[in-house]
């Protein structure tokens, strides 16, 4: 009997846990839903269980499936709260207080993406004047994983004020602060990011899989690869693609978002030819995955780093930046240039204000519609004429500007037939810039800002931002055929 009786408590054990309502950490108080767009509502239940979501004097109901989950869309709403929203089911209810309408943005990549606004330049200073309670973070805990979990083990949203944002990530702050300021919107920030990450760890197997490169390799993953990352020697993304992916960015889809903000590249840079290709299937795997279309993707193209050379040279952060720019072509995307703001001894640039104002700027215009100058000028045509060669660019806006006492502009080098780079003199003429060939024989191509680290570029328009670094050959690079 008394085998019996524990069977019996096990079974009413099993049965309660089957039974408890559960949303994921996403949902949770001082949450910001999205504005303007229906918003996604999901956990799971007892099998078969009636759900009622509540919120703004409205309810939705659902019934959950077999196995116990259940999702639902509410309405459309407007930006505003503090509100309420509440969950039920016949025995149980889950409340959720503070909660805002307004735009969220995701905050993905590796370290630079993640660097705590203490650690910036001015950080005290910001810190100290952070009282925006409408800005809110959800920071996800790292976490691996190699197949679908129900949630991330460790999250939490929080309000922005001083005792709470030495953490934020930086430049997530300063984008929001902008935003926040000048639209007037409660913004929401999902920070699910990891320092030293390659991007395909952030990528799902379902795209991976149509990438021949790495098909070999997440099929071994999904059939071989760990179930328990407690190993510090097992705990590394970059051996695992798809890892961060499910362990966490799945968790929290599809949570409406406004868009999505990302630094990451410098783990790729050796690979820059690939990244060519893989981080256009990012984006497009995370848009496919979200369902809302061509939701705006914005992202930090890499800064100058490392010490600068004497002369031209290959360089695969340039050829990066280059694959950046590329993807360009996909709709609704903006790059946030900062070759100016790098440091040569430090892989983590300290000012983060300026890239979260420039990201800020791509946001009011692919994002928002509105009438601003986004980027800096980008390469739109050269002309040889004898011994100089005449460059025309796009995205002048009100005008190009040298920042040079004398007028002259830097980081152009110039090549012949023969491939071989030459440093040369340049000079603006109104909208154009004229660069001096002088000995070199025959010149076919020109680059600028072709280095990892091209310390001295001085070309920008005349709202501040600077030139987008190009070359105009398609000579094969360094990076080509890396794997």
């Amino acid at each position: 009997m008394r085998k019996i009786g524990m069977v019996i408590a096990l079974c009413l054990w099993m049965f309660q846990v089957q039974a408890e309502l559960r949303l994921p950490r996403v949902f949770a108080d001082h949450m910001v839903l999205q504005r303007g767009q229906e918003i996604p509502v999901w956990g799971s239940a007892d099998s078969r269980e009636r759900v009622t979501v509540s919120f703004q004097g409205k309810e939705y109901r659902v019934r959950a499936d077999r196995e116990g989950n259940w999702e639902l869309k509410m309405d459309a709403l407007s930006k505003g709260g503090p509100y309420t929203l509440t969950v039920t089911t016949r025995d149980e209810s889950v409340t959720y207080e503070n909660v805002m309408i307004g735009d969220v943005w995701l905050l993905g990549g590796q370290s630079n993406m993640e660097w705590a606004l203490k650690n910036t330049n001015n950080g005290e200073d910001s810190i100290k004047t952070a009282k925006h309670p409408d800005i809110r973070l959800f920071e996800v805990g790292r976490n691996l994983s190699l197949e679908p979990i129900d949630d991330v083990p460790e999250a939490k949203w929080s309000v922005c004020s001083p005792e709470t944002v030495e953490n934020f990530s930086a430049i997530g702050y300063y984008f929001a602060r902008r935003i926040q300021t000048d639209l007037d919107v409660p913004i929401g920030l999902l920070d699910i990011n990891w320092g030293g990450t390659l991007s395909e760890a952030w990528t799902s197997p379902e795209a991976l899989m149509s990438h021949e490169d790495f098909r070999e390799r997440v099929v071994t993953n999904q059939t071989e690869g760990p179930k328990d990352f407690s190993d510090p020697e097992v705990r590394k993304p970059n051996l695992w693609p798809t890892s961060l992916y499910y362990g966490m960015l799945e968790p929290v889809i599809p949570f409406a978002i406004k868009g999505a903000l990302w630094y990451q590249g410098e783990s790729n840079a050796g690979r820059a030819y690939q990244y060519r290709e893989i981080f256009p299937l990012l984006i497009t795997d995370w848009r496919d995955k979200w369902g809302q279309g061509d939701f705006p993707f914005l992202w930090v193209q890499l800064a100058n780093f490392r010490q600068p050379k004497d002369e031209p040279a290959d360089s695969d952060w340039a050829e990066l930046r280059e694959a950046q720019s590329m993807t360009l072509s996909l709709p609704n995307t903006g790059q946030a240039v900062i070759i100016d703001k790098g440091e040569a001894d430090d892989i983590h640039p300290r000012d983060k204000w300026t890239v979260g104002e420039r990201l800020a700027k791509a946001a009011k215009k692919i994002a928002y519609g509105m009438d601003v100058v986004y980027s800096g000028p980008t390469f739109k045509s050269m002309e040889i004429q004898g011994d100089q060669i005449r460059i025309s660019f796009d995205h002048i806006g009100s005008g190009l500007m040298v920042k040079d006492k004398y007028g002259y502009v830097k980081g152009f080098a110039v090549a012949g037939a023969d491939k071989k780079f030459h440093w040369v003199k340049g000079f603006q003429d109104g909208n154009q810039i004229v660069l001096e060939t002088g000995d070199i024989d025959d010149p076919v191509a020109v680059r600028y800002a072709w280095a990892d680290n091209p310390d001295d570029v001085n070309l920008y328009n005349k709202e501040g931002l600077p030139a987008n670094p190009f070359r105009t050959d398609e000579w094969q690079g360094i990076t080509y055929g890396k794997k």
